[in-house]
């Protein structure tokens, strides 16, 4: 394994980067598609210099998303299906995960996704600032134990690299189905920069009018627990 560059910033990283092992189809999905779904050089070790991407070379003029650890990729691949005008970029550490969306990829065709298999933070490195028409942080780790609260994405070290990415009036979507994670999100998305929308309780009570259920949802629903559908707009 390569060294990190003496340039690169230390950067603590707490959530799993494999589980199970993978199927055979699933790593040829790894070996045969990932590279091709790059956005390009994101990583320390490819890009020191920390060039920002071409998204005009990826995507032409699309407005372009991001989505902030997509699981299994359910929600992602539909929103690229739904929107083929829009560019879309997944940024996920969780190699089974990633897997995963490959497979979803190839069934379903869509050109209009890249993947970066790998920490966020680092992508928010290489996106110019304003690129970022549109997020989604869809039930991001919760990290229950207060001591770990600082871990969670909800905190200035990932808020306002994000925020420098999105373009003003960009939305960013946020769900969660723990309690403490909203009071967190309500607290520090706006000091980030951004204004909640929310108008009533049925704003953040119902999903959005596109959404499709995750599995992480569904296990929410299953084990009692309310999901949580929060919008905010970057000032």
């Amino acid at each position: 394994m390569s060294e990190k560059p003496q340039s690169a910033p230390w950067r603590n990283f707490y959530g799993r980067r494999k589980g199970h092992n993978l199927k055979p189809s699933q790593e040829r999905y790894l070996a045969e598609d990932l590279a091709a779904l790059a956005p390009g050089p994101v990583g320390w070790e490819v890009n020191p210099e920390r060039r920002p991407l071409d998204l005009a070379a990826l995507f032409g003029q699309r407005d372009v998303w991001l989505e902030i650890g997509f699981g299994g990729g359910e929600h992602l691949i539909h929103q690229a299906l739904r929107n083929p005008d829009v560019g879309i970029i997944g940024a996920e550490p969780y190699i089974n995960g990633v897997a995963m969306l490959l497979g979803k990829v190839r069934a379903a065709g869509c050109g209009n996704l890249r993947i970066h298999p790998g920490d966020a933070r680092d992508l928010f490195d290489v996106l110019e600032a304003g690129s970022i028409s549109r997020a989604f942080l869809l039930y991001p780790d919760p990290w229950p134990k207060a001591r770990h609260h600082r871990r969670r994405f909800v905190t200035p070290e990932h808020l306002e690299p994000l925020a420098r990415c999105l373009r003003p009036g960009a939305i960013l979507r946020v769900a969660t189905d723990i309690p403490d994670y909203v009071r967190q999100t309500l607290g520090e998305v706006p000091r980030a920069g951004f204004d909640w929308l929310a108008e009533g309780p049925q704003d953040w009570r119902l999903p959005w009018d596109d959404w499709v259920p995750t599995r992480y949802e569904r296990k929410a629903l299953r084990e009692g627990r309310v999901p949580h559908y929060l919008t905010f707009r970057r000032r």
